[in-house]
């Protein structure tokens, strides 16, 4: 009677790995549109899907970037080259375009002089009100989205005539707000990744854009623009620009946007996350108002810390989805009292009328601002810490889908039309 056959270890593991190989060879015939390079992390190899060799020395060192440790091939002359353990994950990523790095992007779109100086004179003011040293209020307004470099030029040549009215009680800021953070990934990520929103993305053209929108915007109206950090490394980009960074409730419990925070010049608020909790968006300013050494664009650097860091309250969501406001006279004063007990730098707050605190229902923004205007009048305390308001505006009321092209109208939230906008701006300087 015959023996039966003994599996051994070695075996087995050869059986996998020449599967895993035949797999691959299989994709390739049948010509998969996945990206041609694939990182295989079976003892930290970088393969070509489409040959099963590994990759070139240059492309091998780009997709470090995976976490790869390169230690020989997993395959020579087409056979599989036994491991004596194999990993499971697999990680992807194309190399598209190698992006311009900031100073070339300056170079390219050079800020002039005089806008320098208007920058300058800008930063001065809303740094003056944060530390109360002016007691002007900031109105911080503008579309949801930065979708159309024309329609946003309107809008804000709009604002000018404004800023001039009320210059003596307000500052005036325009959103001009280039990178959008999706919940699930999906949707306009805004103008740095897509230009044109009916085309495929161009992080490159999203670049020139960006910054040519912005110093338009200044050029143009002298007023000095705010936008928000969804990317950290990108702020060297538009820092010469803007006089207002807005860390979102989706960012500001990652520590590189804390500390690239403490490295600017501007002053920079730190919303609430999306579960309202107030001490998460407190670490956050108290770790933005520290210095600290960390890596930033392959260089290590080192921070003093942003005295000017603040909160932003911009309501919550429950786990049952349901949106919290956190705008109410109650809301403000335990904000005042756990900055009290922290014993930060510069105590501040903004109000964002739009997002969970109105349920994205647009036209409350009308109401919020001026309850928020009522409770700084009803305590010393808070007329002293709420610096000012976010508001969601733009040409046209509401918003419409990618495609419908009404003019100077919001592709992602609702915002206030600019009749409704222009009255609220009015009433806020006769309130204070």
């Amino acid at each position: 009677m015959a023996k039966n056959k003994t599996v051994t270890p070695d075996s087995f593991l050869t059986f996998i790995a020449f599967c895993v190989f035949s797999y691959y060879n299989t994709l390739s015939e049948q010509g998969d549109t996945r990206p041609k390079y694939r990182l295989l992390a079976a003892g930290g190899v970088n393969v070509n899907r489409r040959t099963g060799r590994t990759l070139s020395d240059s492309n091998a060192a780009e997709s470090q970037i995976c976490g790869a440790k390169p230690s020989g091939p997993l395959f020579t002359e087409g056979k599989p080259v036994l491991r004596k353990s194999v990993r499971r994950t697999i990680m992807s990523f194309e190399f598209i375009n190698k992006l311009p790095t900031p100073a070339e992007i300056k170079e390219q779109f050079p800020l002039p002089m005089e806008c320098a100086l208007v920058k300058a004179r800008r930063d001065e003011e809303v740094k003056k009100i944060m530390t109360g040293d002016s007691d002007r209020f900031l109105v911080i307004i503008g579309p949801c989205s930065a979708d159309n470099e024309d329609s946003v030029l309107d809008y804000t040549s709009r604002l000018v005539k404004l800023q001039e009215e009320t210059k003596d009680r307000l500052l005036i800021i325009p959103r001009v707000y280039t990178n959008k953070p999706r919940t699930t990934g999906e949707g306009y990520k805004g103008m740095l990744h897509q230009p044109d929103p009916e085309r495929l993305p161009s992080m490159v053209e999203g670049l020139h854009a960006i910054r040519r929108i912005h110093m338009r915007v200044l050029q143009e109206t002298e007023l000095s623009t705010a936008d928000e950090m969804l990317y950290p490394d990108n702020v060297s980009y538009l820092d010469d620009i803007m006089s207002y960074i807005a860390v979102g409730a989706r960012s500001v419990e990652n520590q590189q946007h804390r500390l690239v925070s403490s490295g600017c010049h501007v002053p920079i608020g730190m919303k609430n996350p999306t579960s309202g909790d107030l001490t998460v968006m407190l670490n956050s300013v108290q770790a933005a108002q520290s210095g600290h050494e960390f890596i930033m664009r392959d260089w290590e650097v080192k921070t003093t810390g942003n005295p000017w860091t603040h909160t932003i309250l911009r309501g919550a969501v429950n786990k049952h989805g349901q949106c919290l406001p956190n705008y109410h006279y109650e809301d403000l004063i335990l904000l005042h009292n756990l900055y009290m007990e922290r014993n930060l730098q510069n105590p501040a707050c903004i109000i964002d009328a739009n997002h969970s605190n109105s349920n994205k229902q647009h036209a409350e923004q009308i109401r919020i601002v001026k309850e928020v205007l009522h409770s700084r009048r009803h305590s010393h305390d808070l007329h002293s810490f709420v610096k000012g308001v976010m508001i969601e505006s733009y040409i046209e009321p509401g918003s419409q889908k990618i495609g419908e092209h009404c003019y100077g109208k919001s592709i992602t939230d609702p915002c206030l039309g600019w009749e409704d906008s222009q009255r609220l701006v009015y009433e806020i300087a006769e309130s204070l």
